[in-house]
């Protein structure tokens, strides 16, 4: 199975090994100790067991098994860590961008608005890219989003002229 990213190594921290680590919002959850990562999506190469996770200064600092020096844990900086999707815990109204890509855009009479093709995380908010014209519906609580991911479907509540070019 295809791994997710949860977070990337941006430096040392300390001589024993430990690496500052950037979480992204899945791996808040997901990077603790005890749980092994990879350092490609697919899974392959070299894959490290975190032997602790901790906040300091509100960082996470993490350290690995069999990485206990400096040096060692300087090659690792700039790596991304992904975990297998069943170690990641969603809260309510959480979807993995992967879940939500193909489903059907409604609107509140149940009209079809399109399917979504992509999930867009930009600074403001994340965006559903919908159908061919690859237009962008802000995922806000304003719109009322109702995802059912059984019917497929999303149905949103959204302003007149959003969608029309």
């Amino acid at each position: 199975m295809k791994g997710l990213p949860v977070g990337k190594l941006v430096g040392v921290f300390g001589i024993k090994g430990e690496l500052k680590c950037a979480p992204n919002s899945l791996g808040e959850s997901a990077i603790a100790a005890g749980r092994e990562f990879a350092f490609q999506a697919d899974g392959e190469g070299e894959r490290l067991r975190c032997s602790s996770a901790r906040k300091h200064h509100e960082r996470l600092v993490v350290a690995f098994e069999n990485i206990s020096t400096v040096e060692r844990a300087r090659e690792l900086v700039g790596r991304e860590l992904y975990s297998e999707a069943d170690e990641i815990e969603l809260g309510p109204g959480e979807y993995l961008d992967r879940d939500l890509i193909g489903l059907r855009l409604l609107d509140e009479s149940g009209r079809e608005l399109g399917a979504v093709v992509d999930v867009q995380h930009l600074p403001a908010q994340d965006c559903l890219v919908i159908g061919a014209s690859r237009a962008l519906v802000p995922l806000v609580r304003a719109f009322s989003p109702a995802v059912d991911l059984a019917a497929g479907t999303i149905v949103m509540s959204l302003p007149a002229g959003l969608l029309e070019p």
